[in-house]
């Protein structure tokens, strides 16, 4: 979901992109970009490569009920401000009706069948009593829970669910876009990408008209890797 966004962003964007070419003041500036003036504007900005002044947009985004995995990969795109749910501050200790930390199941395993899927299951009850002997075994000779919970945490895997909350400008949605929504990106961030793009849609349908992958203005950049099942960026 998004939790805030810049407000009146197309507009934003035209305006400062008009102020690099004219001798107007804000205020003149203000008063001349009309809607249309915001779409043809955004348009020849796209089309001359001049994206500084779309880095004036940002949207923030929450993101729940994903992998550590997808956290990895991610975190990797620089131009964001994450905070994370905390695995030192938030025990995953089982108890109180808790048999097992959050996890996420892949589809490819789903599809196999209830069986496998059952199989993967009993997987993390064995990795929760891990951190469980761990926890338990640190208790004895450290003082503080945050010290059990930081070295237990070791031994929980990338299926562990986790949340956060980040942002970024519209230039490094753009480039985040370009890639995650590309069909070689992996299933996970993929299908994040593909909300978040639509979610960008609604903040600013104009703009975001131009992002996507690349394959969505003809430009595939994957060579003989083009849309071939079975391989992940």
């Amino acid at each position: 979901s998004i939790v805030e966004h810049t407000p009146n962003p197309e507009n934003i964007v035209a305006l400062a992109a008009k102020m690099c070419y004219s001798k107007c003041s804000v205020d003149e500036l203000r008063e001349k970009v009309s809607k249309n003036d915001q779409r043809e504007f955004i348009k020849k900005l796209i089309g001359m490569g001049h994206l500084t002044p779309i880095e004036h947009v940002s949207i923030t985004y929450a993101v729940e009920g994903v992998s550590r995995a997808l956290l990895a990969q991610i975190t990797r795109h620089r131009l964001a401000t994450f905070c994370v749910k905390s695995q030192r501050y938030v025990g995953e200790r089982s108890g109180a009706g808790k048999e097992t930390f959050n996890y996420i199941v892949p589809p490819s395993i789903k599809k196999l069948g209830d069986k496998y899927v059952r199989v993967f299951d009993d997987q993390m009850k064995t990795i929760q009593g891990f951190y469980d002997f761990w926890h338990d075994k640190l208790g004895e000779s450290e003082k503080t829970i945050e010290v059990q919970n930081e070295d237990a945490r070791f031994v929980l895997p990338n299926a562990a669910e986790t949340k956060f909350v980040f942002t970024m400008n519209a230039r490094e949605l753009f480039h985040f876009f370009s890639l995650r929504l590309c069909m070689r990106a992996q299933w996970e961030i993929r299908a994040l990408a593909g909300k978040m793009y639509k979610l960008a849609q609604g903040v600013a349908p104009v703009l975001f008209s131009y992002a996507g992958a690349p394959c969505k203005f003809g430009n595939c950049k994957e060579g003989t890797l083009k849309c071939k099942k079975g391989t992940t960026r």
